[in-house]
């Protein structure tokens, strides 16, 4: 199906309220959907905190866990174990 819809920050999410994902390029369109998604304060530190610790990033890296009810990010969900739950 073809949409129109581009998901910027302030967007209301209406049914999801989690998402598993990875960590995107800068300056993408999936970047900015996770900002959408749990605010950009709140994911750069999740960036932040996954360079300082050598997480793996894009396609094949690490992943993380956002939650928007709760307003938290969870430690990544390694792919090769050097992540915590």
């Amino acid at each position: 199906a073809w949409t129109d819809l581009f998901i910027y920050p302030g967007y209301k999410f209406k049914v999801v309220d989690a998402i598993i994902t990875n960590f995107h390029l800068p300056k993408s369109t999936l970047l900015i959907l996770i900002h959408a998604f749990a605010g950009r304060k709140l994911i750069m530190k999740a960036y932040k905190e996954a360079i300082k610790k050598e997480y793996g990033f894009y396609s094949y890296g690490d992943v993380m866990f956002l939650l928007t009810s709760l307003n938290v990010v969870c430690n990544t969900l390694a792919t090769e174990g050097n992540g915590k739950i």
